[in-house]
């Protein structure tokens, strides 16, 4: 079929090529919205002032702690080779870099094969009935693989060569395209409860196939759906505490399902983290709200105005916030998922905070203190971690497991301030300052949570409680640095930097709004940069550079780490990451304001070539890349929303992929290996 750019590049707040459907149901219209931080804030030339009064500012990087434990994604490697993780900067990114395109396809570099792992509908739990898109019911979809894939951990089955359980995300729904004849301003019951079915998350066993890095789903003793309805634990200073009470759970201890299921991370001790990031947008009747207080809260957090896009709250009162408003109160946290156990309850750990969390990931220090990093995936919010109290314990038995997974109900969680070493030369063009864009910057403590699972708030005027909850109003009141949408955290388990997308932002720069600082050196930032943190992993110190300044390496404003600009690929929205175990840097895309599909690079991140930028992958049309799990063997992406245009209906759909021919597309994991069987990218 002949392309159409225009319908399948639609550009959304006048840049990136999401489609308007995919913003509607995603995040809500985030960005047609008003932005909700509305704080003051400080701006970099404040903070400077603060910091050298306080003595904070030192000549020289902040220490770095070793990396206390392997990267799980790493171990999922072949357990039976002996070169491993070894070899110079850039080992593992030998490959043609695909060039950008428009094909509706999962387009990989020659050499390399690839296969669909599993799709929307294909049955996680046996017995489930084959997918029909014609004839869905809300109890086949909670027994099938949900919709829109984000986050794929993979976690090798211990004694069991080449056997993994998948735990992959479902962040939403797009009922248009799930459904013929959908319409939207009265959705059915049935529509309604399809889609609560498909959000969550799925766990499936899948093994490898001999003589290739193929993988297959298989029905076993973990397999297991988390919808929007499934029972989940509450945890740390806001459990139990009357912003979370409800009249169906008047404890405030127990909440029905997880929603917007973004990315994520594995644990060192085997289990899967997940942020709940745009929940805000499931909530209807916010203009109702009388008091102003609430009404204000709810405005920091992206909700306001009438019915609800997917009209929930027709068919469920804990989705209509004049009937139960704290019930929203109730989603915006990490998540924590024991794959090992099919029966046990998934926790939300309120002691993290509340906010639109793209992820959680982990790194645990040389003394086996365990940090977690988290993005607020927002125009001007913040950057957050949490540290622990308590040390892992090692081991895979049932009193580890106990143990471990109470690690992130005891701590103190951070809020980031950044300084830039050249303020003054920040114009807001992206002209790269003398010696790059480098700085420094401070952890400031807004809540600590002790072994009784109580709090202890560091922010003036806010209880532990109120803290945890409304955890951006927190970082208003301390001043935190406004980034340009932070995403995805990872941490490089060789050198123990921290790393962070940062979309992008058109917003930086408008009129009222805050201009460029060296973090953020765009303004109208529509293509996104990548920060490297050296941090003191338990302190409260850091220093930064930015890694990546993204867009068309032709244009002015882009930046590579001083590599040469005309042999990289052009990488535009930077979303999740990953790593490799060599040590370079994956990253995935989602908008591509360049006009191509969204894809997967690869970044070398030491050495001469320190920033050579390589695209290993495209998304078919419409679609975005998430999850990335990159081992020797495989890489493994979840291809989300293919096909979702301006144009595209389910009757004339944009896209047909995976299964080709007149089909309906279908959000997927796909799975990519080296033709003869060698480690990926070398």
């Amino acid at each position: 079929m002949s392309l159409k750019p225009l319908a399948l590049f639609v550009t959304h707040d006048g840049q990136s090529s999401r489609s308007a459907i995919t913003c509607e149901y995603k995040c809500g219209n985030a960005c047609f919205h008003e932005v909700p931080n509305t704080s003051d804030g400080e701006y970099f030339g404040d903070i400077v002032a603060r910091l050298n009064r306080r003595g904070l500012i030192k000549g020289g990087a902040a220490a770095v702690l070793a990396v206390g434990a392997a990267s799980m994604l790493a171990a999922c490697g072949d357990d039976s080779s002996d070169t491993g993780s070894t070899g110079s900067p850039g080992t593992g990114t030998g490959f043609t870099p695909v060039a950008p395109n428009k094909e509706d396809a999962v387009v990989v570099p020659e050499g390399y094969e690839q296969s669909v792992l599993i799709r929307w509908g294909d049955a996680v739990i046996e017995g489930a009935p084959a997918f029909d898109f014609e004839k869905q019911t809300p109890a086949a979809a909670a027994q099938q693989f949900g919709y829109n894939c984000d986050f794929a951990g993979l976690l090798p089955i211990e004694g069991e060569a080449d056997k993994y359980v998948l735990v992959v995300s479902h962040e939403y729904s797009t009922e248009p395209m799930m459904f013929r004849g959908y319409n939207k301003d009265a959705p059915t019951r049935e529509q309604f409860e399809i889609a609560l079915a498909s959000h969550g998350l799925s766990v499936v066993e899948v093994h490898g196939q001999a003589g290739s890095g193929q993988l297959k789903p298989v029905f076993g003793k973990y397999n297991r759906r988390i919808t929007a309805t499934t029972e989940f634990e509450v945890r740390g200073p806001a459990a139990g505490s009357a912003l979370l009470k409800t009249k169906a759970d008047p404890t405030g201890t127990k909440v029905l399902g997880t929603l917007n299921n973004c990315s994520g991370g594995v644990t060192p001790w085997g289990t899967v983290l997940s942020g709940e990031e745009n929940f805000n947008q499931y909530f209807g009747n916010a203009e109702k709200v009388t008091d102003a207080d609430v009404a204000k809260k709810l405005k920091r957090y992206g909700i306001e105005g009438g019915a609800s896009e997917r009209r929930w709250e027709n068919f469920d009162p804990r989705f209509d916030l004049t009937q139960e408003v704290n019930e929203v109160n109730r989603f915006g946290y990490v998540v924590e998922v024991n794959p090992w156990d099919a029966s046990s309850a998934p926790v939300k750990h309120t002691a993290l905070g509340r906010f639109k969390h793209e992820a959680a990931t982990i790194h645990v220090t040389a003394d086996g203190s365990v940090v977690a990093y988290s993005g607020d995936d927002e125009r001007f919010d913040y950057m957050y971690k949490f540290v622990s109290a308590k040390k892992v314990q090692p081991g895979v038995g049932a009193s580890s497991m106990r143990h471990n997974m109470t690690i992130l109900d005891e701590g103190t969680l951070y809020v980031a301030k950044l300084t830039g070493d050249h303020a003054a030369e920040i114009d807001g063009s992206g002209k790269v300052p003398t010696g790059g864009f480098t700085g420094k910057g401070e952890w400031i403590r807004l809540l600590e949570t002790g072994a009784d699972g109580k709090g202890k708030s560091f922010v003036d005027g806010m209880s532990a409680e109120e803290v945890a909850v409304f955890t951006r109003l927190a970082g208003d009141k301390v001043g935190a640095t406004k980034m340009d949408r932070p995403e995805d955290f990872e941490t490089n388990p060789k050198t123990g930097k921290v790393y962070v997308a940062l979309t992008n932002n058109t917003k930086r720069g408008e009129e009222g709004k805050p201009g460029p600082d060296e973090a953020n050196p765009r303004k109208l930032n529509k293509n996104g940069q990548v920060l490297e943190l050296t941090d003191n992993h338990t302190g409260t110190e850091f220093t930064w550079t930015l890694l990546l300044v993204c867009g068309d390496p032709a244009a002015a404003d882009t930046y590579f780490s001083g590599f040469d600009k005309s042999k990289v690929s052009p990488i535009s929205c930077p979303d999740n990451l990953a790593f490799d175990p060599y040590g370079n840097l994956w990253i995935s895309t989602d908008g591509n304001a360049l006009k191509s599909n969204d894809g997967l690079f690869a970044v070398v991140l030491d050495g001469p070539n320190r920033g050579e930028t390589k695209q290993f992958l495209t998304v078919p049309r419409g679609g975005e890349t998430c999850g990335p799990i990159i081992t020797e063997k495989q890489v493994i992406v979840s291809v989300q929303h293919p096909g979702e245009s301006d144009d595209a209906t389910v009757d004339k759909p944009l896209s047909n992929w995976p299964d080709g021919g007149t089909t309906q597309p279908r959000p997927s994991v796909a799975v990519v290996w080296k033709k003869n069987g060698g480690r990926i990218g070398v």
